[in-house]
C-alpha cells in the first residue's frame, strides 16, 4: 500500500512513513490481534492504521494533517479521534509513535492510565536519533518497566506492560503573560506551553491597529496573538486557525469571542474574505524541517486576503521569509528586526 502525505503534492520528495513505522508493523504482525482492542496514537500519515486495517482499531491524533492523511490512505475507512477524552474502555494493545513533545507524551500516558489493564501492552516506536531519554522516564512513571528491541534501520521499539495506577493528567496548565490581565490556558501539545517564546513576545509589540473587519490568527496555538489583536482592534472579528486540536482548545479557552477552525493552514477557505493575517509559521512538521508549511500559509493568506489586505509575519532572520513573500505577493518589506527575528509585511494589490 502506498502511503501518501497530506496535502498531496505532485512529485513529493518526502515519504509518508519511516523505519519506526516499518519496525512497529513488523512486530505487530507477529501478534495475535483477533478480538483485541487496539489503540494507535500519533500515526503520522496512516502507515500504522492502514497497516493493520481490518482489526478492532481506534486511531488518535491531535493533528488535522495526520487525520486527513489517515482518512485518505484508508480510503475513508478509518476516522481518527482527536480528543484524548474520547478514549473509551480498556485497550489490549497501544501502539505509539513517540512525539517530539514530551509534555504531550506525558499527557497521553496519563490519559492512557485510565484505559489500560494488567494485560495491556504499550509498544512505542521512534527513530533512534529522535528518541529522548525522557521517554523512558515517563513510561516507567506512568505505565511500567520498559524493555527495548534491537535497533533496525536506525529505529527502535520500547515495550511496557501496565503496572501502575490511574492518574490524572497535569494538563492543561495556566501561565501568566505580561501585558494581559487573565492567565492563559495551554494544553500539552501547544507551542511554547511553559512560557511565552521570545519570537511571539517581539511580534506582540508589532500588532497593527486599523479598520479591519476580519483578522486571521493563522497557526494560532494558544491564541495570544489574536487576543492582542482583539484588544487593539475591538470592533474586528478574529478568526483562529490551527492544525493542532489542542491549539484550538487553548485558543477557545483564552478568547471569549472569535471563530475557531481546526484545519491545515487556512486551506479551502473563501477568497477575498480577510483584511489582516497575522502569522508565526512553524518550520517543522513532526521531525521534518522545511519551509513547506510557511509556503502554504503564505499562499493561503494571499488567497483569502481582500485587495489591499495585509499579511504580517515573524520568523528567524535566517529563514528569509521576505524573499518567499515577494515571490507570492510581488513585493514585501521588513518592518521590524531585532538580533534574532524579522517581522515582514506583504500587501495584496
Amino acid at each position: 500500500m502506498e502511503i501518501k502525505r497530506y496535502p498531496v503534492v505532485k512529485n513529493d520528495p518526502l515519504q509518508g512513513w519511516d523505519s519506526a513505522d516499518e519496525l512497529l508493523l513488523s512486530h505487530v504482525r507477529t501478534l495475535n490481534l483477533a478480538q483485541k482492542r487496539i489503540l494507535i496514537i500519533n500515526d503520522h500519515f496512516g502507515a500504522l492504521s492502514c497497516g493493520i486495517m481490518g482489526q478492532d482499531i481506534t486511531s488518535y491524533t491531535d493533528s488535522f494533517v495526520s487525520a486527513q492523511a489517515i482518512k485518505l490512505n484508508s480510503e475513508n475507512k478509518i476516522h481518527p479521534i482527536h480528543d484524548l477524552n474520547a478514549l473509551s474502555a480498556i485497550y489490549d494493545y497501544v501502539l505509539i509513535q513517540i512525539p517530539k513533545n514530551m509534555s504531550y507524551f506525558e499527557d497521553i500516558l496519563c490519559h492512557l492510565s485510565e484505559h489500560l489493564g494488567p494485560h495491556s501492552q504499550v509498544i512505542c516506536a521512534s527513530m533512534v536519533k529522535h528518541l529522548a531519554p525522557t521517554s523512558f522516564d515517563l513510561l516507567n512513571k506512568y505505565i511500567g518497566e520498559t524493555t527495548t528491541s534491537l535497533a533496525k534501520k536506525k529505529a527502535r521499539l520500547i515495550f511496557a506492560k501496565f503496572q501502575k495506577s490511574k492518574i490524572e493528567s497535569p494538563y492543561p496548565k495556566s501561565i501568566q503573560i505580561e501585558g494581559f490581565d487573565e492567565p492563559f490556558v495551554n494544553y500539552s501539545n501547544v507551542f511554547s506551553r511553559e512560557k511565552l517564546d521570545i519570537g511571539t513576545r517581539f511580534f506582540l509589540e508589532h500588532i497593527p491597529q486599523g479598520t479591519f473587519s476580519k483578522i486571521l490568527d493563522l497557526g494560532c496555538a494558544n491564541g495570544v496573538v489574536g487576543r492582542k489583536a482583539q484588544l487593539l482592534n475591538p470592533k474586528s472579528q478574529i478568526i483562529f486557525s490551527d492544525e493542532s486540536w489542542m491549539g484550538i482548545l487553548s485558543a477557545k479557552a483564552n478568547n471569549v469571542q472569535g471563530e475557531f477552525l481546526w484545519t491545515n493552514c487556512y486551506e479551502n477557505q473563501p477568497a477575498h474574505s480577510i483584511d489582516l493575517v497575522l502569522c508565526n509559521p512553524p518550520f517543522h512538521q513532526q521531525t521534518t524541517i522545511g519551509d513547506f508549511i510557511a509556503r502554504q500559509m503564505f499562499q493561503d493568506a494571499f488567497h483569502v486576503l481582500k485587495k489591499g489586505g495585509i499579511l504580517r509575519v515573524i520568523g528567524n532572520s535566517h529563514l528569509g521569509y521576505q524573499v518567499l513573500l515577494k515571490k507570492i505577493f510581488g513585493k514585501s518589506q521588513i518592518i521590524a528586526t531585532n538580533q534574532k527575528f524579522i517581522i515582514c509585511e506583504a500587501q495584496k494589490e
